[in-house]
């Protein structure tokens, strides 16, 4: 029997992390994650878990003491936001290389600067390509679940990398919602005890940790990287599968909403996904086909499972909450328009930068995506594939 409550999403984060109880967490505050540390630092404080809390003097610090937790033979978790993964920057790549399965959550929240601490996903796509798993969740239930299901996979023998469980700052972060939780007791069953093979403090196989690594070397080891990556999404769907075993709740690669046998569709990811479902709901209600693929996998990305799903469309659109300010779109866009070039898939594609620096994405802006679609699914001409939502007259 599962345990309904009303929660915030910091605060269904932090009671993740008090029935996982790892070894160490170590966390600096930055809004908006600050209450996720802040929350599990009570259940230490009250014994509720035995885990070695280790206040730092900078994020920095907090990432660099996770590793030395994990590299001794600890489960590590932490959690941060925006400026704070980008003082993680150094340390964030060499978790990854060292192939460390660290949990974080990372509260998404706009790059400063100018500083803002509203959210949009510009730390995220900072650190896209630097070896860490990265799980997007819709609202509270999703942060929860995916913090539940991270240790199990990044922890497995075959992917030993580290993940970041993704949410919108504020929007999910500090709103309230109904949630159900998991029991303790099986909790702690489905995530089970963290039993490394090879670690600093086993005095029976003495080892080093991040030596000097030059041209004989690195490129296979990089290379192992990518193939623990790929090995990742295996054991994302088979840990996605025994979680809704026990919970009823079912998570795969992606969502896809009313998408069957929709005509058009928007591709996005966390909370706009549920703007974006209140739209598709009062579109077919008026007989337009429209709907929905929200991203949950970001890192490994499901190309191929994207293109199948979206290669029977008339028109798709991609909403990048943050801009890669290369002249060709957000980052999301170029992964879905790769997957579909490489898998001979061809549709009419366009991409919406929005809601830049928290910025509110409302219906009205969703509608009006979806009346651009239906125009370029009858012409299947697209006269600018780039283009800005909910952008202020210049």
């Amino acid at each position: 029997m599962s345990i309904r409550e009303r929660l915030s999403g910091n605060e269904a984060s932090a009671i993740a992390m008090k029935q996982i109880n790892p070894d160490v967490v170590a966390a600096f505050p930055i809004t908006p994650s600050t209450e996720i540390p802040q929350y599990f630092s009570t259940f230490v404080a009250n014994g509720t878990v035995d885990t070695e809390f280790v206040a730092v003097e900078s994020e920095h610090s907090a990432m660099s003491a996770c590793i030395g937790a994990e590299a001794a033979g600890s489960r590590a978790m932490t959690a941060t936001s925006a400026n704070g993964l980008s003082l993680m920057w150094e340390m964030i790549y060499i978790a990854s290389s060292l192939r460390l399965p660290i949990v974080m959550s990372l509260v998404n929240r706009a790059v400063s600067g100018p500083l803002n601490i509203h959210n949009d996903h510009s730390d995220a796509m900072g650190v896209r390509d630097s070896g860490w798993i990265m799980l997007f969740s819709e609202n509270n239930q999703e942060a929860y679940d995916n913090l539940i299901m991270a240790h199990r996979i990044a922890e497995h023998k075959d992917v030993l990398l580290p993940l970041m469980v993704c949410q919108d700052g504020f929007i999910t972060s500090h709103s309230i919602e109904n949630i159900e939780l998991i029991e303790d007791d099986k909790v702690k069953e489905f995530v089970g005890t963290y039993k490394p093979e090879h670690y600093l403090l086993n005095k029976k196989e003495p080892i080093a940790v991040g030596p000097l690594d030059l041209q004989a070397y690195l490129f296979e080891h990089k290379v192992q990287q990518a193939e623990a990556m790929k090995n990742a999404k295996k054991v994302i769907k088979e840990v996605s599968e025994e979680f809704e075993k026990i919970t009823g709740r079912k998570y795969s690669f992606f969502e896809e909403y009313k998408l069957e046998d929709a005509e058009i569709a928007i591709v996005c990811m966390n909370s706009t996904a549920g703007t974006t479902k209140f739209v598709v709901d009062e579109l077919r209600n008026k007989g337009i086909k429209a709907g929905l693929l929200k991203v949950r996998m970001f890192r490994p990305f499901p190309a191929e499972e994207i293109a199948k799903a979206l290669s029977h469309l008339k028109a798709v659109a991609v909403l990048d909450k943050s801009d890669s300010l290369n002249a060709i779109g957000g980052a999301l866009f170029e992964d879905v328009t790769s997957s579909m070039y490489t898998n001979k898939k061809q549709v009419p594609m366009v991409n919406y930068i929005y809601g830049i620096g928290g910025r509110d994405t409302t219906t009205d802006m969703i509608n009006s995506v979806y009346t651009d679609l239906q125009e370029i699914a009858k012409t299947g001409n697209v006269d600018n594939p780039y283009r800005y939502l909910g952008l202020r007259q210049q």
